[in-house]
């Protein structure tokens, strides 16, 4: 597999925000030769963990392409938000409606991150083309080569390669009397995030107004405006306080010690989530209230402070900030878009448009167990912009400043994801862990034992039940890091680390002289691997391959935890995951069929291709309904070396309804008895799912009671491949 990193991210991302796979924080280059384009791409095994730099040479058409690129371009691209962004019709139309009222003569137009050309071309055909228009000129930008590509075709197919200049170039590397010959009098530009501002707009911004554009240029967007609501939510604060989560649970163990309260959390920032999916669980604390206001015809400052006085509309305690953006499109305003919550269009009276990936609410969480406040209280927010990213500060009238960023115990702190933080402080999830590795440590004088892949938790957790074990700890994400926190939790927790060693070296060359000699007893994971949230479950098999690895220093009666895995499924209705990642036609008149392959899009396709499945929160996903009862697909006994698996089930529905996919994850079986089992199923949501849109949905019903139009039943049949992690998933419908 290749992860292909967008070229934009030195010195900032510019391309799509919502990478799911690239949590990889690593940057892949591009150069130029006088004869082709090559780019260095990432390639990684999931299985182990190991990279390498590919370089690939591109043609101009993707056909001519070398094969490893047209193997691995499409599964990649389909990662991305770029199709669920063209699938986006409120955001096609106010952007269309905006230029062609903008641009009502011949002029320079620049157009920054241009993606598959949309907007290059919807300012083209508001110029008119040809002769009829000779003044007319189109420059558009985009770093991210794979993409240029797709736009020099979507470019080909609608006859308007002649009529924009494409340079695979950052905008920031464009010079006015090299690459073009002057200053452009219209800048239109989509490089936005849920936040707005990570994927660089401010820097990209001011260099195009100190270099770039005309003094006093048009703009598409003209204005963008942040706003916030303060809100209540147990749910959101089980995402980050993990001290005090924990403090309820029994088992003895403190992840966060007192005194140390954020040694390990959450990074400080804005969190993407579709806040409507929480809806239920989110209790309003006061009215949405105006943030910060980005003129995009204007040069921008790097750094911006306010700071607001709130009044409270409700009783309750305060857990976090949302916070949205609405763009005006127009000068005039009377072209708007927005990412604003579902109640907050309904209190509006505008109608719900639709769900979309690409960019959602945005949550600040509140310190520890939040504020109380009270009705008509007021709260003082400051919040604080830099380059790419706003923060918050909050305090009631007459308390303390609570400081959002700050961390008590030291400089030290281990960052996790905010679903691990909550995995963590869940009292079930620790009680599964707690009665397997009991059951594990059963009988066993002096084991050693090796924790597989980055549970801090594991680790702690064997040290303390067991005086006698020792624990070698192989934390391939976290490193020095997890070692260096491990260090700072030992006494809290009761554990010496002198029973307890951090190997920084590959699973490959470990040997027994790293064991003392000692043949390994325990071999355990949850699975968990850091920087790796945003992959698929069955990607979680690495500890399978860890296992095969370590395989000569095991014990003849070894015990593995978990000890299989089983491959569940469920057929699903998903009409807004799969509408966002249909195939693509006309979009505002221009034809961009020729990128469905590429971007790996489900739907009426020319020639039917079984598309890659998808990492997602089902429950993140639109809304979505279980159609059929959960199944087992395949088992894998991690007992035994890892090695080809298959299986195939017929699949019974139990609701009627449209079909449109699969969500399939794994259960982990923790014990030899099988009697402690952890689900990461759609009803887990902690957990990322894999999710197989079918080409063209399908209509179910319960058998003896469905229409002849119909299907009752459907066949499915997956493989897992264990040289590359890959899992093929086919159906049949009868």
């Amino acid at each position: 597999m290749l992860s292909l990193v967008p070229t934009a991210l030195i010195p900032f991302i510019t391309a799509r925000s919502s990478w799911t796979i690239l949590s990889l924080v690593t940057a892949a280059r591009t150069m130029s030769s006088s004869s082709n384009q090559r780019a260095f791409q990432l390639r990684v095994d999931p299985l182990t963990g190991n990279s390498e730099w590919v370089v690939i040479d591109e043609e101009e058409d993707q056909d001519q392409g070398p094969e490893i690129f047209k193997n691995s371009q499409q599964p990649m691209l389909a990662m991305t938000s770029y199709l669920d962004m063209l699938n986006d019709s409120p955001r096609n139309r106010a952007y269309a409606e905006a230029i062609n009222k903008t641009i009502t003569a011949p002029c320079h137009v620049l157009d920054i991150g241009a993606g598959t050309g949309l907007l290059s071309m919807m300012a083209a055909r508001a110029m008119g083309s040809g002769a009829s228009m000779p003044q007319g000129k189109v420059t558009a930008c985009e770093s991210y080569l794979p993409m240029v590509k797709i736009m020099r075709r979507v470019m080909r197919l609608n006859g308007m390669e002649k009529n924009i200049y494409l340079f695979n170039k950052r905008s920031d590397e464009l010079k006015v009397g090299v690459d073009i010959s002057s200053r452009a009098d219209v800048l239109v530009s989509e490089i936005l995030d849920s936040e707005l501002l990570g994927e660089g707009l401010i820097p990209s911004l001011q260099h195009a107004h100190d270099m770039l554009l005309v003094e006093n240029p048009l703009t598409v967007p003209y204005r963008a405006t942040t706003y916030g609501q303060l809100v209540e939510s147990s749910f959101l604060w089980r995402l980050h306080d993990l001290h005090n989560n924990e403090a309820k649970t029994s088992d003895g163990i403190r992840l966060v010690p007192t005194g140390v309260d954020s040694i390990l959390g959450v990074k400080p920032q804005q969190y993407a989530y579709h806040c409507d999916a929480m809806e239920k669980e989110i209790k309003l604390l006061s009215e949405p209230f105006k943030i910060f206001e980005f003129d995009f015809w204007k040069r921008p400052d790097s750094h911006g402070e306010t700071q607001l006085c709130i009044k409270a509309t409700n009783d309750g305690q305060l857990h976090a900030v949302v916070s949205w953006w609405v763009l005006q499109l127009d000068r005039e305003g009377t072209i708007f878009y927005s990412t604003a919550p579902r109640w907050i269009s309904l209190q509006n009276n505008k109608s719900d448009e639709g769900w979309c990936d690409h960019w959602k609410q945005c949550v600040w969480f509140v310190p520890g167990q939040g504020i109380p406040i009270s009705n008509d209280q007021e709260v003082h927010l400051h919040a604080v912009h830099d380059e790419t990213s706003i923060s918050y500060n909050l305090d009631k009238q007459s308390q303390t400043d609570v400081k959002m960023h700050g961390i008590k115990g030291g400089d030290f702190q281990l960052l996790l994801s905010p679903e691990r933080i909550a995995i963590y402080g869940d009292n079930e999830w620790r009680g599964i862990m707690l009665t397997a590795i009991r059951s594990a440590l059963k009988g066993r004088i002096d084991p050693l034992c090796v924790v597989a892949d980055d549970s801090v938790f594991l680790t702690i957790l064997i040290a303390q039940l067991s005086k006698t074990s020792n624990v070698i700890s192989l934390l391939p994400g976290l490193r020095a890091k997890g070692a260096q926190y491990l260090q700072a939790v030992a006494d809290a927790n009761g554990f010496s680390m002198d029973r307890v060693q951090v190997l920084e070296k590959k699973q490959s060359l470990l040997s027994v002289l790293d064991t003392h000699h000692q043949k390994v007893d325990l071999l355990i994971g949850e699975p968990f691997y850091s920087g790796t949230e945003g992959m698929l479950p069955w990607h979680n098999l690495r500890f399978w391959k860890e296992r095969t690895i370590l395989n000569s220093v095991l014990s003849e009666d070894a015990l593995m935890m978990p000890c299989k895995g089983i491959l569940k499924a469920c057929a699903m209705s998903l009409p807004d995951l799969w509408n966002s990642r249909r195939s693509l036609d006309k979009i505002e008149g221009f034809d961009h069929s020729v990128a469905n392959t590429t971007l790996g899009a489900c739907g009426e396709l020319p020639t039917p291709q079984e598309g890659p499945c998808l990492p997602c929160f089902v429950w993140q996903s639109g809304k979505y309904k279980k159609l059929s009862s959960v199944f087992t697909v395949m088992e894998f006994d991690f007992s035994k070396p890892i090695s080809r698996s298959s299986g195939q089930f017929q699949v019974e529905f139990v609701e009627p309804g449209m079909c449109h996919g699969f969500a399939l994850w794994i259960d982990w079986v923790m014990d030899s008895e099988n009697s402690v089992i952890l689900s990461t199923g759609p009803d887990e949501r902690y957990w990322k799912q894999g999710v197989k849109l079918l080409a063209t949905p399908a209509a179910v019903g319960i058998e003896g009671s469905s229409s002849p139009s119909e299907c009752c039943h459907a066949v499915m049949e997956a493989s897992f491949e264990p040289s590359n992690g890959e899992l093929i998933v086919r159906h049949v419908f009868s």
